[in-house]
């Protein structure tokens, strides 16, 4: 996995116990990055989607742009989908 392209923290303010969000991943990008785009966050992955390799990344991507430990992330929903929900713990 390539370094985040993000500040470690941007998305601090969500930060919340108990918050979820709502993700669209696109596996196989140049880029990892984070986007905000309302209520709900882009995620671009350089991992390929095999495996549970991007969800990881994606979910490693994520408590980076949160500033927390990836393990306070549980995917709740689309482990196979594009679109996922992760809650934070």
């Amino acid at each position: 996995m390539a370094k985040p392209r993000m500040q470690k923290g941007m998305l601090a303010r969500r930060a919340t116990p108990g918050a979820t969000f709502a993700v669209r991943v696109t596996p196989n990008a140049r880029a990892d990055a984070v986007i905000e785009e309302g209520d709900r966050l882009k995620i671009t992955s350089t991992a390929a989607p095999e495996g549970g390799k991007a969800n990881a990344a994606v979910g490693k991507l994520l408590a980076h742009a949160l500033g927390v430990a990836p393990s306070r992330l549980i995917l709740t929903a689309g482990a196979t989908s594009r679109d996922k929900t992760f809650r934070l713990d």
